[in-house]
């Protein structure tokens, strides 16, 4: 894939990570879940295995804990992720961490 494609790619996920992080106070739980499941399909698609495991994160995290200020923080990261090279399990393993960080802070 093109590295013009590419951005292409990281542009839109980034679009739908602020779209769901602006309507996050009003957005239902099943809209909620649409939206962070059609951005884990497509970070599977391209190979951006950190934002698709933070997605699955979200998705667990929503299926125990609702949706509340909480998923702020999980779609910074997510943000973070999408413009970041480093797509493998030690990067995978380092958000996972900071995640952890932020949310017992």
């Amino acid at each position: 894939m093109s590295h013009d494609a590419m951005m292409m790619i990281r542009s839109d996920l980034v679009d739908r990570i602020d779209g769901i992080a602006a309507a996050s106070s009003k957005i239902g739980l099943a809209a909620l879940c649409e939206q962070i499941d059609a951005i884990r399909r497509i970070a599977r698609l391209h190979r951006l295995d950190v934002v698709e495991g933070l997605a699955s994160l979200i998705e667990t995290a929503t299926a125990y804990h609702g949706h509340g200020p909480v998923i702020l923080s999980y779609l910074d990261l997510m943000r973070d992720a999408v413009t970041s090279e480093a797509q493998d399990s030690h990067a995978q393993a380092a958000y996972a961490a900071t995640l952890s960080l932020r949310l017992s802070a």
